[in-house]
C-alpha cells in the first residue's frame, strides 16, 4: 500500500466528472472517495486533507459543517473549489459572479509567487482551446488575514489560503476542481501535484506548531 493512500479525503458529489474521476487510476495512490452523504460515518483521522468539488450538496455540508469546523481544529487541512452560497466552510463568503463586458474580465493574474503555481503560466490558466473564463468566473470576498494566490483584472480575489479562521487550513478557488488539472497539456498539469506536495508540506508545519504549543 502507498504510504500516501489516506492522505486526501475526497467527497464523491456523484456527478459524472466524479465519478470520471474515482475510476481514474491516476487518483488511486493518493486519493480516497467517499459518497458526501457518508461523511458524518467517516472516520477522519487518518486523512490530512479532506478535498471537497463544487458540485456537492451544500445544504447537505451546512448541516454538518461541525463535522468540517472539527477536522480543520484537528491542524488539518480543507481544499475546495467551486462557489459557495452557503456558510458551510469557515471563514467563508458567498461567491460573487463576475460581471463580464469582454473576454478579457476573465484574465487570470498569479498576485504573488506559490509553490502551488510554479510554473504555470497564465494564459494556460486563462484559456481553453482559445476560451476564456473555464478557470473561474467570479470570487469570495476573503477572510482577514487570507493569503490572496490569484486574481482577475479586477483585483478579485479567486484563490487563497486562510489560516486563521480555524487551527487548520483552508484553500478555497473559486472555479474548477484544482485537483482536476493532471492531464492536460499545458502548463497547468503542474497543479495538481504541486498542490499535493504543499498539502503534505501545510500538514508537517501545522503538526509541528501543535507539538510546539
Amino acid at each position: 500500500m502507498n504510504e500516501h493512500i489516506q492522505d486526501f479525503l475526497m467527497l464523491d458529489t456523484g456527478s459524472y466528472f466524479g465519478k470520471a474521476r474515482v475510476n481514474d487510476p491516476d487518483y488511486q495512490d493518493d486519493f480516497t472517495f467517499i459518497d458526501t452523504y457518508e461523511l458524518p460515518n467517516i472516520d477522519l483521522k487518518p486523512y490530512k486533507c479532506l478535498v471537497i468539488p463544487g458540485l456537492v450538496d451544500q445544504k447537505f455540508l451546512y448541516k454538518y459543517k461541525k463535522i468540517i469546523q472539527a477536522f480543520l481544529n484537528d491542524k488539518k487541512i480543507v481544499v475546495f473549489s467551486g462557489n459557495l452560497y452557503l456558510e458551510w466552510l469557515p471563514g467563508g463568503a458567498n461567491f460573487i459572479p463576475k460581471a463580464i463586458n469582454g473576454y478579457q474580465d476573465y484574465v487570470v493574474s498569479i498576485h504573488q509567487p506559490h509553490p502551488i503555481f510554479e510554473g504555470v503560466e497564465e494564459d494556460d490558466m486563462t484559456y481553453n482551446k482559445g476560451v476564456s473564463g473555464f478557470f473561474a468566473r467570479g470570487h469570495h470576498p476573503v477572510p482577514k488575514g487570507a493569503e490572496v494566490l490569484l486574481t482577475l483584472p479586477g483585483g478579485e480575489p479567486i484563490t487563497y489560503i486562510d489560516r486563521y479562521s480555524t487551527s487548520g487550513t483552508i484553500l478555497v478557488h473559486s472555479g474548477n476542481d484544482l485537483f482536476g488539472s493532471k492531464k492536460v497539456k499545458k502548463t497547468t498539469n503542474r497543479i495538481s501535484p504541486q498542490l499535493m506536495r504543499w498539502v503534505r508540506d501545510e500538514y508537517s508545519k501545522l503538526q509541528e506548531r501543535c507539538e510546539g504549543e
